[in-house]
């Protein structure tokens, strides 16, 4: 198991993996894996757009020093059980406004204590505000119109000045019509006129169909 360019990750082969903080147990269906006495977890590139990401290889790579995080559209924890595995002592702030995902959201939490989930949408930061307080990295996955508009919100609100963010930007949640580069174009355009500097840009294919991932610094 060798490490990789990003604190926590992992990588066999072609396969990456974080220590399991919650030794023996899954969150979902994923392989686990012992070697040298610790438990590992397989970080699935089509189940999570961030393993993706990364799984795409240079310049992903995530920020280190990390101690607290926003994450935008935590759905049912999957990619959230694996940055509470990379960033075990980072406070992890978890918004998702469905009932339905908060629920399995919140069991994971409890078997996590670095997870905090919050059942609040995304798109009115200012309702969350008090309790996330200022953050190093900011990651968003929402299918939302506006998702670009969304992200630089919260930014202003919570991402500390230098701070990292990530945005997976969900091209056919913005419109059905148009083409793909127009639509990724606009957004780095919108998150520029918001103040926030793009650092890479990158396909998610093929393990995302139409999705683009833009790293961003405020």
């Amino acid at each position: 198991m060798e490490p990789t360019r990003s604190e926590g990750v992992f990588r066999e082969g072609r396969t990456l993996f974080t220590i399991n903080a919650n030794p023996g147990t899954r969150v979902y269906g994923e392989t686990l894996r012992t070697v040298g006495g610790v438990e590992y977890r397989e970080w699935d590139p089509f189940r999570s757009k961030l393993a993706a990401w990364l799984a795409r290889g240079p310049p992903a790579e995530l920020p280190g020093g990390v101690r607290s995080v926003l994450y935008l559209g935590g759905a049912h924890g999957t990619t959230v059980s694996h940055l509470s595995d990379l960033w075990p002592h980072a406070e992890i702030f978890v918004v998702e406004k469905s009932p339905t995902a908060f629920a399995p959201l919140l069991a994971l939490a409890r078997h996590r204590a670095n997870l905090y989930p919050l059942l609040a949408d995304a798109q009115l930061p200012e309702r969350y505000r008090a309790d996330v307080g200022s953050v190093d990295f900011l990651y968003q996955d929402v299918a939302q119109r506006t998702q670009a508009q969304i992200f630089a919100e919260n930014a202003h609100v919570s991402l500390r000045p230098g701070g990292a963010g990530l945005l997976m930007l969900k091209i056919r949640s913005v419109t059905q019509r148009g083409p793909p580069g127009a639509i990724v174009r606009a957004a780095r355009e919108l998150l520029a006129r918001e103040g926030l500097a793009i650092r890479s840009e990158t396909s998610l294919a093929p393990f995302s169909r139409e999705h683009v991932a833009l790293g961003v610094r405020a």
